[in-house]
């Protein structure tokens, strides 16, 4: 059999299929002990273990099979996928506003085949009004695949052509823009792209998906008819990330792209807005703002792009015991900046301190954010802050440690001038420092204490 048969299985699973005569896109009936698995046999990937069949079962979701653990094995028909989304015009209406789609990786959306089990992506506007038809009640949408990699990948090269795409759809006269990203470094391309394309007319949004157009619980298809709405029809014209409010489906959340982070690896309202409130709350119908100090959407407006980027900068998260090597490497590579993610209101330990000032001394720009994400680096209070002050090293308020590094490998690009870096890095831009904290602006519900149980009482029982 040629290697299509058992696409990414090696052995010892691929050695049990042959011998019970399973392939790929059969559909089957599997009895491992006490239990049986109907679905359809999935592809995989070839980093994957050499261990496990992974059935598609008819709920939508993939269970992973120990292949010695097979007694039997019923084969009740083949299902080949047909990797296809049958193309359908999407409907324009001269009445709605056009709006443009980026996508930089991955699948924006998507389409379970129930027939096959295979998840098939959609990006073309066609594609898209087959898989989440509502778009075409919201607005004329384009689409344009600027790049296919994964968000971990993402840099400044993507970084810079995301801008320039940015500028070219301002020019023609979008409505506004979406921007399909992987969720793992969401908060990292909508911060730099804050920094890159200031004085937007427009509103540009990022959206991404938790969980997969297969599962009965993905976020997929509702994120993107609240970005695409947003884009459309919202107020705010800046860079914000548009996700899951609630666990349940109920709206989703417009985040700033300077105060936004993932909190949760899997968890659907994985992004929150940190030390502040979100912009707005959105759903099918509507926008609830909440806050009133954005800009407004304005299409006379002239952006200012300027899609630029120094990649000599680094983060250093500080840890007991941290070493001078390593800022003394950094320094020796050539480093132009580092970003301190302190202790407490802005801390390091003592044997730092002298490889800091020589950093400093050597023209090296460096800044103290605090790893506790929500409060202030107040590097007064102590006398450990006030010597690294004397030292060099300068205070970034509230700004988070992911959006200091990228604001200062901005601010590097776009000027030499040492107090002209330090003027940008201080002076607050798309909200990344406040003058204050909103009193809900911190909210962390830890379970099983009482307020938290008086919260949720009625809700769980």
């Amino acid at each position: 059999m040629n290697d299509d048969t058992f696409k990414g299985y090696r052995n010892p699973a691929r050695a049990v299929m042959e011998r019970l005569g399973i392939k790929v896109w059969d559909d089957v009936a599997i009895t491992a002990g006490p239990n049986t698995f109907e679905g359809v046999v999935l592809p995989r990937s070839e980093t994957a273990d050499e261990y496990h069949l992974v059935l598609k079962l008819a709920t939508g979701y993939n269970i992973g099979v120990k292949a010695e653990s097979i007694d039997g094995v019923k084969v009740l028909g083949s299902r080949k996928a047909d990797y296809h989304i049958p193309e359908q015009r999407f409907p324009s209406n001269p009445a709605n506003p056009r709006v443009m789609l980026f996508g930089t990786g991955g699948t924006i959306a998507s389409r379970l085949d129930y027939k096959t089990g295979a998840v098939i992506p959609a990006f073309s506007p066609g594609e898209l009004y087959g898989a989440v038809p509502e778009l075409a009640d919201i607005c004329n949408l384009e689409t344009e695949k600027l790049f296919g990699i994964f968000s971990e990948d993402m840099g400044p090269v993507q970084y810079k052509a995301l801008a320039e795409g940015i500028a070219r759809e301002i020019e023609k006269g979008v409505a506004g823009i979406v921007i399909g990203h992987g969720t793992d470094t969401l908060h990292h391309t909508a911060a730099i792209l804050t920094y890159m394309c200031r004085n937007l007319p427009v509103p540009v949004v990022l959206v991404g998906s938790q969980r997969s157009s297969d599962r009965p619980s993905s976020d997929a298809a509702l994120n993107l008819i609240h970005a695409t709405r947003t884009a459309a029809c919202c107020d705010a014209a800046e860079v914000m990330v548009c996700m899951f409010g609630p666990t349940s489906d109920r709206y989703g959340l417009l985040h700033r792209g300077t105060r936004v982070r993932k909190m949760h690896s899997s968890y659907r309202s994985t992004f929150r807005t940190i030390g502040d409130r979100p912009l707005a709350m959105v759903d099918r119908d509507s926008f609830t703002y909440l806050k009133d100090d954005y800009m407004r959407r304005d299409p006379s407006r002239k952006p200012d792009i300027r899609p630029v980027f120094d990649e000599r900068v680094s983060i250093v998260y500080y840890y007991p015991n941290m070493k001078p090597d390593i800022v003394e490497s950094l320094v020796d590579n050539g480093y132009r900046g580092i970003i301190i993610a302190g202790t407490g209101l802005g801390h390091v330990n003592k044997p730092l301190y002298e490889p800091l000032r020589r950093a400093t001394e050597a023209g090296v720009h460096v800044y103290m954010t605090v790893q506790t994400l929500w409060g202030y680096s107040q590097m007064y209070v102590y006398e450990t802050g006030r010597l690294l002050m004397e030292r060099g090293v300068v205070p970034l308020a509230n700004m988070l440690p992911e959006v200091a590094y990228v604001k200062l490998c901005w601010a590097l690009a776009a000027g030499e001038d040492r107090d002209e870096v330090r003027r940008i890095m201080q002076t607050p831009i798309g909200g990344d420092m406040t003058e204050s904290e909103p009193p809900d602006g911190y909210m962390i519900l830890q379970g099983g204490v009482p307020e938290v149980k008086d919260v949720f009482r009625g809700v769980f029982r």
